[in-house]
């Protein structure tokens, strides 16, 4: 398997829509650990996995997920729990997204994946783009039992943490952008703010719970701890949170809001990618293999890159840390995404394409459902054998991805 034609491709997202940061990157990977002023960028995979598991994190500070947790939920989400309270509720969240939960949803995206391919088998065409985004907004509405236009959801989602990213960067019109930042914000919360008490109340705890969980992930749909769509997350924090109080929103709201910025983004970030490779790559013979599907979430990498906050002196890659220093631990480098082709005959091991999921107590219970819906995309497209015909870079997403990726079937 080449490759070629497929690494070429997806390479295009991170040169048109994050040029910057790909140059970046790609410039200081040769570095297992490097300090950049009080940041330090973590490259390499032992020192990623240190990173998460041995340094002591601050999970409430401001630009992480779990300082965007406090702020759009309240204390006690559970990225600031610590302890037992934090196993327990990972424990629960699991369960929520295991094998019955799975179940529970996949009918959500299964009829949209029937309703939308067949047009390929008579050499129509389908942009893959809006479909995931309809996908990951219609799963998203059914976890949390909102009863919301699922395209709607997306949408202000994806507007979300676009405009979140924005603001946090630096130049000029930044007051625009924060006041553009806020507006989605509200749009948002006054989508996914809960309906009604009593039970359903309970139910909707339960189910932020799942929320917080997979924001601390970066992706409802598989991806771990704050990664670029909870980093965006947290950029809208002040904004929601002042919405939340001056519009009276309950703060399940917050929570909510959360899980729909960060799994709806990593879902339409990483699915078209996906589907792009096994297109180019001529993967369709194996499209329902579990190995190539683990492969393809390695290789994209959804959220590359996850934002931490160090609280005790520690040690990363041979770099020194202190409380107060800002990790980017780049998850793409540490999975060999940026090197190594997927292959269903010599795929990496399972231990370092399980690092785009996170590890130890970061790992993103929601890997499963992610799994699931890849895995049922690709077989639903395989009978069609699609090429791509099309495809566009979305330059102001909060995620490397397309802003469309328009297939066609030739069979």
């Amino acid at each position: 398997m080449s490759g070629g034609s497929a690494r070429g491709r997806d390479r295009r997202v991170y040169l048109r829509s994050h040029p910057v940061l790909f140059a970046l990157l790609e410039a200081t990977r040769r570095w297992p650990a490097l300090r950049l002023g009080g940041t330090v960028l973590v490259h390499e995979r032992e020192a990623f996995r240190a990173a998460l598991t041995r340094v002591p994190l601050d999970r409430t500070a401001a630009g992480t997920t779990g300082g965007a947790a406090g702020e759009l939920g309240g204390a006690g989400a559970l990225f600031d729990q610590q302890g037992d309270e934090h196993r327990d509720a990972r424990r629960e969240t699991a369960a929520l997204l295991g094998a019955a939960g799975i179940a529970r949803l996949r009918p959500v995206w299964a009829k949209l994946l029937d309703d939308r391919l067949p047009v390929l088998g008579a050499g129509g065409t389908v942009d893959l783009v809006p479909l995931t985004a309809e996908i990951a907004g219609a799963t998203a509405a059914a976890l949390l039992e909102l009863d919301v236009d699922p395209v709607r959801l997306a949408d202000v989602a994806r507007s979300s943490a676009a405009a979140a990213a924005r603001a946090h960067l630096s130049g000029l019109g930044g007051r625009r952008a924060q006041s553009s930042a806020s507006r989605t914000a509200d749009q948002l919360l006054d989508l996914v703010a809960p309906h009604g008490s009593g039970a359903d109340s309970e139910s909707g705890a339960a189910l932020n719970s799942d929320a917080a969980t997979n924001s601390d992930a970066g992706s409802g749909s598989g991806s771990d701890a704050g990664s670029d769509a909870g980093s965006n997350a947290g950029s809208v924090e002040a904004a929601v949170g002042c919405a939340r109080d001056s519009a009276g929103r309950p703060a399940d709201a917050g929570l909510n809001a959360m899980l729909a910025v960060a799994a709806i983004n990593t879902t339409v970030a990483a699915l078209p990618r996906a589907a792009a490779w096994v297109c180019d790559d001529r993967l369709w013979e194996h499209a329902e293999s579990p190995v190539l599907v683990d492969e393809l979430f390695r290789v994209v990498a959804p959220t590359p890159l996850l934002p931490r906050v160090v609280a005790a002196d520690a040690e990363v890659g041979g770099c020194p840390v202190k409380p107060g220093d800002r990790l980017l631990l780049i998850a793409r480098h540490a999975a060999d995404a940026h090197r190594r082709d997927p292959s269903v005959d010599d795929p990496a091991p399972a231990r370092t394409a399980q690092l785009v999921f996170g590890v130890g107590p970061h790992a993103c219970p929601g890997a499963g459902l992610a799994r699931a819906q890849l895995a049922d995309l690709l077989a639903a497209l395989a009978p069609y054998r699609p090429v791509v015909v099309r495809a566009r870079a979305d330059r102001r997403a909060a995620l490397p991805g397309w802003r469309s990726l328009i297939v066609r079937g030739t069979t």
